[in-house]
């Protein structure tokens, strides 16, 4: 099961650790995410209290930047890549926020789509690599027509029909 993130935190709430320049700020409740957090060499010298004040800060700031973020989805233009393969990575990465692309089968008898983004067929695999640049972030996903237009089609909340 996927760990909370962390959390604004109190000194008894935690073990704080020292790896290097790194704090390893474990939660005693482990349904929390274990941090290591990159200080520098000062956290030698450092309390475990100027730690967590430290952490601390650092979460409010993040907190603080995530309120103020205002979020705009890119579409690249038609016509346009969308996707980009990176040879360090072995991995595609896409260029924007949205991907049109289309669902097909693998070989006959495997039942593992293929996805096609940019006339370029990603298997199944490197499609969830392509995905996984996005950890932590939502999706959605909408099944629309091969009418090769990919103009977004109406939506309407509201239970299927049969």
């Amino acid at each position: 099961m996927r760990k909370f993130r962390p959390i604004v935190t109190s000194l008894d709430e935690v073990i704080i650790t020292r790896e290097g320049d790194t704090a390893v700020i474990q939660y005693k409740d482990p349904a929390y995410a274990t941090t290591h957090f990159q200080i520098g060499p000062q956290v030698v010298e450092m309390t475990d209290q100027e730690i967590v004040d430290l952490y601390n800060d650092s979460l409010r700031a993040q907190a603080q930047l995530a309120a103020e973020y205002k979020h705009v989805v890119v579409e690249i233009p038609l016509g346009q890549p969308q996707i980009e393969y990176h040879a360090d990575s072995d991995q595609w990465t896409a260029r924007g926020d949205v991907l049109r692309c289309l669902i097909d089968d693998a070989a006959e008898g495997e039942r593992e789509p293929v996805i096609i983004v940019d006339d370029k067929e990603l298997t199944w695999r490197e499609f969830g690599r392509l995905v996984c640049t996005y950890a932590g972030w939502g999706m959605r996903i909408e099944f629309v027509a091969d009418d090769k237009t990919h103009r977004r089609p109406k939506l309407e909340v509201r239970q299927p029909t049969k």
